[in-house]
């Protein structure tokens, strides 16, 4: 019997998860819009670059993110370097740290690592200040796939720092073809041999991209025309859940799933022969960007860490830590080779989507093409 698992209502993505933009360029006047080449700086000029805009730090780093989302070893190299002693604290949800923004009126906190979605509201409720691109040279080496996003549309606020991409995972031999699109997960051939993620807007979304459609459109007849679609995969629909989804394709269960990032990071740790489709509609993906609070106590200690972390290398040590995508662009070629697979975006990807906030009533059909569509999988 099919099975179908709690399904997780509401569309915080992981970095959760999902988050989304179209077709990016960078464009600032600081440098943001260099070609891939000149990002890729060699380690000496970075270094060099670093220490010209240290020289003059002292005090502490009061940084406030997400537990564990640094490797010590970068913590202690931006100590030794500058002298500036970082103060870690953590939050639990992104929600927790814009109540302590705003009772704090944007102070306390130098630098905060947070989720697309809320540094959005931060920045309206003026609650963040524009980076200081001087002591930031190291800037141009991010990827503008992640840049350029509905919460920073100008660069001026954020620096990237990981992204959560769901992907489909599957088993070539056991499926039988080459999965290159969301649209091939309609394929008969996969009839009651398909896993996926249990986020609504997700699923919903990649139906939407089928039918060439934005993850945020408002339009109701459009949104209607990808719920008919979505009832057409339940046939295929063995698994639906939030909850170690990638167990079913490393067990053989199902041959072919869509997965959350740390699920299909942990599918291809478990079984290397797996492939990965980033599908050729464009993907879905959510951002973890660091922002410095308008009342920042340090604010040049938090723009020289932002400059450390965005070095090649030690950027490399810290999205081999963490698990998610790499978003610096002149770190890739550090990523150790065993990992790449599951950290790098191809350079064929050029274009990706946040799901964004969209109407109570675009929200509620969605809602309710969901109920539907659980119910033709049961």
């Amino acid at each position: 019997m099919k099975k179908i698992a709690a399904i997780l209502l509401g569309i915080m993505m992981v970095a959760g998860v999902l988050t989304g933009c179209g077709k990016n360029t960078t464009n600032d006047e600081n440098g943001a819009n260099q070609t891939t080449q000149e990002a890729a700086q060699t380690a000496e000029a970075t270094a060099e670059s670093t220490d010209s805009n240290t020289t003059a730090l002292s005090g502490e780093l009061n940084l406030y993110t997400w537990d564990g989302m640094f490797p010590q070893e970068v913590l202690d190299g931006f100590e030794e370097e500058t002298g500036v002693k970082i103060n870690y604290s953590n939050f639990d949800y992104d929600e927790d740290m814009l109540a302590k923004l705003e009772e704090t009126k944007g102070g306390d906190y130098d630098l905060v690592i947070a989720d697309d979605y809320i540094i959005e509201l931060a920045i309206k409720e003026g609650l963040v200040q524009k980076l200081n691109k001087e002591q930031i040279p190291n800037f141009g080496n991010i990827n503008p796939l992640f840049q350029s996003q509905f919460y920073d549309a100008t660069n001026e606020y954020t620096v990237p720092y990981g992204s959560g991409i769901p992907l489909i995972v599957y088993d070539k031999e056991a499926v039988g073809f080459e999965i290159k699109s969301y649209e091939d997960l309609w394929n008969p051939a996969l009839e009651d041999n398909l896993a996926i993620v249990g986020n609504y807007r997700v699923i919903d979304g990649i139906t939407l991209k089928t039918l060439g459609e934005s993850f945020n459109t408002e339009d109701l007849d459009t949104i209607q025309k990808a719920g008919d679609k979505l009832l057409e995969l339940a046939p295929n629909i063995r698994l639906i859940s939030d909850s170690n989804t990638q167990d079913y394709i490393v067990s053989g269960e199902v041959s072919a799933a869509f997965l959350y990032t740390s699920q299909v990071t942990q599918a291809l740790e478990a079984n290397p022969d797996l492939s990965v489709c980033y599908p050729s509609e464009g993907l879905g993906f959510g951002i973890m960007a660091g922002f410095i609070p308008s009342q920042a106590p340090n604010a040049d200690a938090a723009n020289a860490f932002l400059n450390y972390i965005l070095q090649p290398e030690v950027s490399a040590k810290c999205f081999e830590s963490i698990g998610y995508y790499c978003t610096t662009k002149a770190a890739e070629e550090f990523i150790s080779p065993e990992l790449k697979d599951t950290l790098v975006v191809p350079d064929t990807v050029t274009e990706g989507e946040i799901i964004q906030n969209i109407s109570q009533e675009a929200e509620d059909l969605h809602s309710e093409i969901w109920k539907k569509f659980q119910e033709a999988c049961d």
